[in-house]
């Protein structure tokens, strides 16, 4: 029986992987006369992953993996008016409008009258509360775990916490590498829901033959398939 739904956020409920490209590429023009572009993103790249362990995920440790590419790639040189220019990019990165997904709203809103909710996500602290709070939907969720990473002891932890289990709980996400398959190995059903755009740490296969795993096209279809769910022994 599912009595409990799991959300991850961005790109889940609202835009986010959009807006972390448009900066990229904004970053790439600030330091097009100091290395060539496809340097710069392999370099970024590298410095996001490195720094994951350090900063966690979000908008923070992005600005900062910016800084130390710039500081990289001109040996130390870079001009502080560049250093000034990626600040800038980073707190405008923090200032995009909320942008709900299609069927958010509707479906988010439908499913909270018979399910307990529970948004779970990473990413900083001050920027999901201050998203979760634009997005109109906070008062529909029971729970939010704002967690440093997504592991199958999150999920176990989280569902125990506000819900009756993992095993009697779903995580819907826009990635499987975070929201699915770590739900999965906790014994919840796990259902995807691809974005156009996906940050490239996040990919992953598909699980295969997996009983609980599910992929939906976009969140309208969600209630139909936990009806389904629900009236299937």
């Amino acid at each position: 029986m599912l009595t409990t739904i799991g959300f991850d956020a961005d790109d889940t409920l609202w835009q986010n992987e959009t807006y972390f490209r448009l900066t990229q590429a904004r970053f790439l023009q600030v330091l097009a006369d100091h290395a060539a572009p496809e340097r710069l993103a392999e370099r970024l790249e590298a410095a996001e992953r490195r720094n994951l362990a350090y900063y966690g995920f979000g908008v923070k440790g992005f600005t900062l993996s910016m800084i130390e590419t710039a500081v990289d790639v001109t040996e130390g040189r870079v001009p502080g008016q560049v250093i000034a220019d990626l600040i800038a990019l980073g707190r405008q990165l923090l200032e995009h409008p909320m942008e709900l997904l299609p069927h958010v709203r509707t479906t988010v809103t439908a499913l909270a009258r018979d399910f307990r909710l529970v948004l779970i996500t990473k990413g900083d602290l001050l920027h999901q509360e201050k998203k979760l709070a634009q997005s109109g939907l906070g008062d529909l969720f029971d729970g939010v775990e704002i967690v440093s990473d997504k592991t199958e002891t999150t999920y176990r932890t989280a569902f125990a916490r506000h819900g009756t289990g993992a095993d009697q709980a779903m995580m819907v996400g826009n990635s499987l590498k975070s929201d699915v398959i770590p739900a999965l190995q906790a014994g919840s059903w796990g259902v995807h829901v691809p974005q156009e755009h996906e940050w490239a740490f996040e990919a992953a296969l598909a699980p295969s033959d997996h009983r609980r795993f599910h992929a939906l096209a976009d969140l309208g279809a969600l209630p139909a398939l936990v009806d389904r769910l629900q009236s299937t022994p």
